[in-house]
Parts: C-alpha cells; sequence; structure tokens
C-alpha cells in the first residue's frame, strides 16, 4: 500500500499543469447554474477519455425538482453559446431543459463499498475584475461570458474532480467496489443538489465527500476535516403587480405594487428571532417602477431566508410568506411567491473526518489540520450529505486551505491553484485509507 500511494501522489504531482489547464479552461467559460452546457460537456467527455461510465443530464438530473432554471429563450441562447465555445453536439442534446449535472461511475466488478465525490461546476452571475493585476486577465484566462465568473472556487472542483478520477481509474485494479464522480449544476442559489437527490443517485452510497476551496481556511496546506453549521435556507422570488396610471390625474386608480414591496421589505427583517437558535433573512434585491409620474405596477424581491436548522428556516419562511400576502392585500395588489433554491442544515459525521484527519497526515502538503470549524453559510451539498447519513452512510464535508486574491463571490477573486493537486491527494488517499480501515 506505502508503495501505491507514493506511485500516486508522484503521478498527481506530475499532473498539476494539466489542474491548472482544466482550472483555467473552465473560468475562461464561466456558466451559471443550469446553464453550464459547455462546462459540463468538457467534463463528460474527459470522464468518458479516461475510461469510466458516463451519466449526463435527465439521467442525474429529477427535472421535477429543479429550481430557478432560467427561461427557455435563456437556455437556448446559452446552449448556442456553449457549442461555438467548444461544446460536443452530442452531450447538448442530453442536457434538455438545463438539466446539466454529470456523473461519472468507476466500477470495479468487485464487491465493496459505493464512494462518492461531489464537485460542484456553476459560476456566479457578476462582471470579473478587468485590473491588469488580476491574474486572470493578466494572463488572459479571464471570462469572456459576459455576466458570469467563477468567483467562488467551483472551476476549481471541477478540475480536481476529473484528475481525481483519472488517479482512481489508474489503480482499479487495486480498487473495489463503485466510486462516484457526482458534478453538480447549479450550486450558487443551493439549486443543484436537491433533483440529484431526487433521482437517487446517492441512494446506495456508503460515504460521501465533498468540500470547497478557501474559505476560513486561508494558507495553503492548511486542511479542515470537519466542517459543519451549514444554515438551511430558502431562497424565493417575489412579484408583486398592481395598476398603473397617472400619477398626478388620477392617483386613486391605481394599485402601487413598490408600495407594497417596500412595506414587505421593512417588516420581513423583524423575523430574524427564534428561541431555539439563529435566524437570517435578507432582501437582496428590489426593483419596481417605470417613471416619477407612473403608479407602479410592478414589483420584483429576491429574498432569502437561513435558519440553524430545517425547522427554524422553515418557520421564518412561513412568516416571510406571510408578510409578503399581508403586504399584498395592504394596496390591493396581486403577489406571486416562486421558490427560487433551497437547501437543509448539515453536519459532517466525525468518524469519518477522523478517517480522513488520519489518511492526510501522511499527505506532505498537509502542514496544519483544524478538526472542525462551523461555517455560518449555505451549502445544498447538506441534501446529499443527509441522504446518505439518512441511509445508514457516512458523509464529510472538507475545506482546503489557499491564500485569495479576493474574498469569494468579490470580482477579483482568484487562489492559489497549488490547492488543487493537495486536494487530490486529500481525496485520493482517503479513499485507501477506507479499503485499509476495513481490511481490503
Amino acid at each position: 500500500m506505502k508503495d501505491l500511494k507514493n506511485n500516486l501522489f508522484k503521478n498527481i504531482d506530475l499532473s498539476l499543469d494539466e489542474l491548472i489547464s482544466l482550472r483555467r479552461d473552465f473560468h475562461k467559460y464561466a456558466e451559471s447554474g443550469w446553464t453550464e452546457f459547455r462546462t459540463a460537456s468538457k467534463i463528460a467527455d474527459y470522464l468518458k477519455d479516461v475510461g469510466l461510465e458516463v451519466k449526463i443530464g435527465e439521467e442525474v438530473i429529477d427535472i421535477n425538482s429543479m429550481m430557478g432554471v432560467p427561461s427557455k429563450e435563456r437556455l437556448e441562447e446559452y446552449k448556442k453559446r456553449a457549442l461555438s465555445q467548444g461544446a460536443k453536439e452530442e452531450y447538448l442534446n442530453l442536457m434538455k431543459n438545463g438539466a446539466t449535472g454529470v456523473v461519472g461511475i468507476l466500477d470495479t466488478k468487485k464487491e465493496g463499498e459505493t464512494i462518492a465525490f461531489r464537485f460542484d461546476i456553476d459560476s456566479l452571475e457578476g462582471i470579473e475584475s478587468d485590473d491588469i493585476n488580476h491574474r486572470p486577465t493578466n494572463e488572459g484566462f479571464a471570462s469572456i461570458n459576459e455576466g458570469n465568473m467563477h468567483a467562488c472556487g467551483h472551476d476549481g472542483h471541477a478540475a480536481i474532480g476529473l484528475v481525481l478520477a483519472k488517479a482512481m481509474n489508474n489503480i482499479k485494479e487495486q480498487l473495489k467496489g463503485k466510486i462516484l464522480f457526482v458534478f453538480q449544476p447549479a450550486e450558487e442559489g443551493t439549486r443543484g443538489a436537491y433533483s440529484m437527490v431526487n433521482k437517487g443517485i446517492l441512494d446506495n452510497v456508503n460515504y460521501l465527500f465533498t468540500g470547497h476551496i478557501g474559505f476560513k481556511s486561508g494558507k495553503l496546506g492548511e486542511l479542515v476535516v470537519n466542517t459543519g453549521g451549514f444554515l438551511s435556507t430558502t431562497k424565493l422570488d417575489v412579484y408583486y403587480k398592481g395598476r398603473a396610471t397617472h400619477a398626478g390625474a388620477t392617483p386613486e386608480k391605481g394599485k402601487n405594487a413598490l408600495l407594497a414591496a417596500a412595506t414587505a421589505a421593512l417588516n420581513l427583517h423583524t423575523l430574524c428571532q427564534h428561541g431555539d437558535g439563529t435566524a437570517r433573512i435578507n432582501v437582496g434585491v428590489l426593483k419596481a417602477g417605470t417613471g416619477r409620474n407612473v403608479v407602479p405596477d410592478r414589483a420584483e424581491m429576491k429574498i432569502e431566508t437561513r435558519g440553524e436548522t430545517t425547522e427554524i428556516n422553515e418557520y421564518i419562511t412561513q412568516r416571510a410568506i406571510k408578510i409578503l400576502e399581508s403586504a399584498a392585500n395592504m394596496y390591493d395588489v396581486t403577489c406571486e411567491v416562486t421558490l427560487a433554491g433551497k437547501a437543509e442544515s448539515g453536519y459532517s459525521d466525525k468518524e469519518l473526518s477522523l478517517l480522513v484527519k488520519e489518511a492526510s497526515n501522511e499527505v506532505s502538503d498537509i502542514t496544519n489540520i483544524v478538526e472542525y470549524t462551523s461555517l455560518s453559510g449555505s451549502e445544498d451539498a447538506t441534501y446529499m450529505m443527509n441522504k446518505v447519513q439518512q441511509n445508514k452512510g457516512k458523509a464529510v464535508y472538507l475545506m482546503f486551505g489557499t491564500e485569495r486574491a479576493a474574498d469569494h463571490h468579490n470580482n477579483g477573486f482568484d487562489f492559489n491553484e497549488e490547492v488543487l493537486k493537495v486536494a487530490v491527494k486529500v481525496y485520493a488517499t482517503t479513499v485507501l485509507k477506507l479499503y485499509e480501515k476495513e481490511g481490503n
């Protein structure tokens, strides 16, 4: 086993240039949730080339569970863009309705446990910095897709997943059971994992590993082996519709959607209280009106709720909907509330995190291991983690340290690409440690 690990680590070190090339390719052609047509096509093609069985589109996505999907017109527009940027039509034809998920399956044909690795692949919606000191701009791999930018490291996650799949397939003869490589779309806005869970791809998984680069781990070589405290969240799109009229001549005939939305926005922020734990709410977008002399007939809001537990979040969400509807009644306008995303609360298994720690002690690139940290954000990987745990399996969320040029979700975000090979090593050696523990 020692020689196997040494050879594995050597090959991963030699793969750093490939990791960087893959990451920069995904970065240059950034695609946001449910529009990752080129990204998913490239992933599927790579997995097929290295010898894995590939499932894509509605094979791994339950289309009835998809949330926050762009319009059909936008999906077609982005599909055409992907084709012009190198996506293969054979894959695009399988990604109907924005079902851009991909799963690579390494089946050893030997009896054993099923291990899954999950990697998110979507970009954020935003404009990347054009400052010459921003490395992607300076070195020519800044996003060319206007309004899309990898500002959270998912381009790196996708690259990690691909090289890990190749590395594991290269030692297939020494493995048992199955390994699934799950490439999940639409993590931003917590929209994608739910549809993959409902398709059943996690149903027979015994161990699930996932994670993120950066955040609370700001130094290369640092590893958090147990990340927990994820807040449950619900994302809502809200549309008020009233009646426009001349604001001076016939104001009594108007129904003011702007005032309904403004009233709701002010009152929503009184909800962040619950005796059983942390709760949060945020009105992130409020758009309304067409002109200073027109009673606004339309208003749009984008809001989110969060809770320390799924139950707390559900309570805050239901209260928020009552406020939204009550504000509509006050101004005699209609209110439509649409679910745009959601995630459950979730925690890593301590036993599995300690196994990752033990395995990572054999990775010389790891200089500091943190046993636990709480991240008070939200992650829809919790749906996958909870599904595996409910089925008596184990799941863990890791955090790989890396220096960053700016905060996550900032238009100047970039990271130390050395972290890519570190993550591959940690994941790979953890698989081998699992085999050791199980006596395989």
